[in-house]
């Protein structure tokens, strides 16, 4: 029977995190991770042939660059090889039309083309961004930090006393409106309205939701900062050098290891208990898990009535859909400016990304998705053959249930089989296609994932979930994942809830795991 300070379940970034910052306090920590491969959705494979190296699901490290976890662990990180690429132009909007509309990590110059779009857009833009890099101490600890906590509290009534009670209730106010309102009411230009839009169904929101206008601002802040930088080899050397790291520290991460049972005495989490039997006791439990697999699983003897109740209400989002090409040369785009893009995104603009969201929430398969393109051997050749590249595609506009297809072409029997996935490959692949010339001579092969086969992968992105859960505002802050939660505690001592389903929420960020181990010592 094995004894550690802490027993991580999960190996996802907020796991990894909190291994690594425990592990370098001289803690004894142990991860433990269910499937054949640590790291959550970071994981690089030749998914279509060989020498093609893709990021099956999460691939811009931006929220990670821009962390105070890796603010701490970036020398760690990097002496254990750790290293991002970058591009100038971190993002862009292709309209169908063939317009495209790109930003640039140069606020200057895309004050001056937002302006030659629409005047004064421009100026819009300088003051959004402006205003989000002049409240980022303020706005980052909301986002990031642990908000039931008496640091929060004094950092609220700062701000109470230096913009008053009215102008703090203002800032609220102005944070909670929606993108529909942020775009629709500052940007006359129909593109760079298209620009912004779809970003937030990256963060498990759509145009409609609460304070997705402000989250909109802070991504349009962060690109321009820092970029949308890829991990050099792919996303899987980034847990590599974490494993590295927390080796070189005392630590474990083993891998096959299906936690059955969390050990439970005297109210007190003590350790856990393997599917094999293997009992592991440790000082503390921290488990990265979604809250139906805590209270309905990992915790089925001893989970309180109203907890397993707030497991089963609690809303999981769309699912993801990923789609991956091997080309026999570089896409070469119709539209000017895009060759060294990062992400592109492929939309008409808010009513668009609106309706493709609002089909795959009732269950439809979406008529026109909403696209984003990755061209990850751009910023690094190395991910490809000489000559060659590769696209990564993620289409966060899928239904975890299928009712039906939007467009009425795509029959369907309610389950992401795979005739239904082609085929919505099929619909994506045609869309994409229209922009590049020649693509159908340049493509090589594909392979898509939809979200039953995420799932298979990851057991926590119920019905393709990549966001821990539904992000509307009501299992958010400091109501994730439910509105009693306090800083990721649970009602068994000695047991943190961290990873996605927890604040901060989604994202490479690693905030949960990062504060779990500053309130524990790492």
């Amino acid at each position: 029977m094995a004894t550690v300070d802490h027993v991580i379940i999960g190996t996802g970034i907020n796991a990894l995190v909190a291994g690594a910052l425990l592990a370098r306090k001289g803690k004894k920590v142990v991860l433990l991770e269910r499937e054949d491969r640590a790291g959550g959705c970071m994981m690089t494979e030749e998914a279509t042939l060989p020498g093609f190296h893709h990021d099956v699901m999460a691939a811009t490290f931006v929220l990670f660059l821009t962390s105070p976890a890796y603010a701490e662990l970036a020398g760690d990180l990097g002496r254990h090889g750790l290293e991002f690429c970058h591009t100038a132009h971190p993002t862009a909007v292709l309209r169908p039309g063939g317009r495209a509309t790109v930003l640039s990590m140069d606020r200057a110059a895309n004050v001056a083309a937002f302006n030659g779009l629409a005047a004064g857009d421009g100026d819009r833009h300088a003051a959004d961004v402006g205003g989000i890099e002049a409240d980022a101490p303020f706005l980052f600890a909301l986002l990031g930090g642990d908000l039931w906590s008496r640091g929060t509290a004094k950092l609220l009534a700062g701000q109470a006393w230096k913009r008053g009670l009215n102008g703090l209730k203002a800032w609220i106010g102005e944070a909670l409106v929606p993108a529909r309102g942020w775009l629709g009411t500052n940007y006359q230009s129909e593109d760079i309205q298209a620009l912004w839009a779809p970003w937030v169904l990256h963060t498990g929101l759509t145009p409609e939701s609460t304070y997705s206008g402000q989250i909109g601002k802070v991504i349009a802040f962060a690109l321009e900062a820092a970029g949308a930088p890829v991990v050099k080899g792919g996303a899987g050397r980034a847990v590599d050098a974490f494993r590295s790291l927390i080796e070189e520290k005392g630590g474990q991460i083993r891998t096959g290891v299906d936690v059955a049972r969390i050990l439970v005495e005297g109210g007190r989490a003590t350790g856990v208990e393997t599917a094999g039997g293997e009992k592991i006791m440790a000082g503390s439990v921290l488990a990265s898990v979604a809250p139906g697999q805590l209270y309905g699983r990992l915790l089925r003897d001893h989970a309180q009535p109203e907890e397993q109740a707030g497991a089963r209400a609690y809303r999981h989002g769309r699912g993801n859909f990923q789609l991956h090409f091997a080309l026999d040369r570089a896409p070469d785009w119709r539209a000017e400016g895009l060759d060294d893009v990062a992400l592109i995104h492929l939309s008409d603009g808010i009513d668009a990304v609106s309706k493709s969201a609002n089909e795959a929430e009732r269950g439809m398969i979406p008529q026109t998705p909403t696209i984003c393109v990755g061209q990850p051997h751009r910023l690094d050749p190395s991910r490809c053959p000489e000559g060659k590249a590769i696209l990564w595609l993620q289409i966060p506009d899928a239904p975890r249930v299928i009712k039906g297809d939007a467009a009425g072409e795509i029959e369907t029997n309610g389950t992401w089989d795979e005739a239904t996935r082609e085929a919505y490959a099929d619909r994506i692949e045609a869309i994409l296609a229209a922009h590049i010339r020649d693509f159908d001579k340049i493509r090589l092969a594909r392979r898509a994932y939809s979200p039953a086969d995420l799932e298979a992968m990851n057991m926590n992105l119920v019905g393709g979930d990549p966001y821990g859960g539904q992000c509307g505002i009501d299992q958010f802050f400091v109501f994730r994942p439910f509105p009693g939660s306090r800083n990721g505690t649970t009602p068994v001592k000695g047991l943190t809830h961290i990873g996605a389903s927890t604040h901060p929420g989604p994202g490479l960020g690693g905030g949960s795991g990062f504060n779990a181990a500053k309130r524990l010592g790492g």
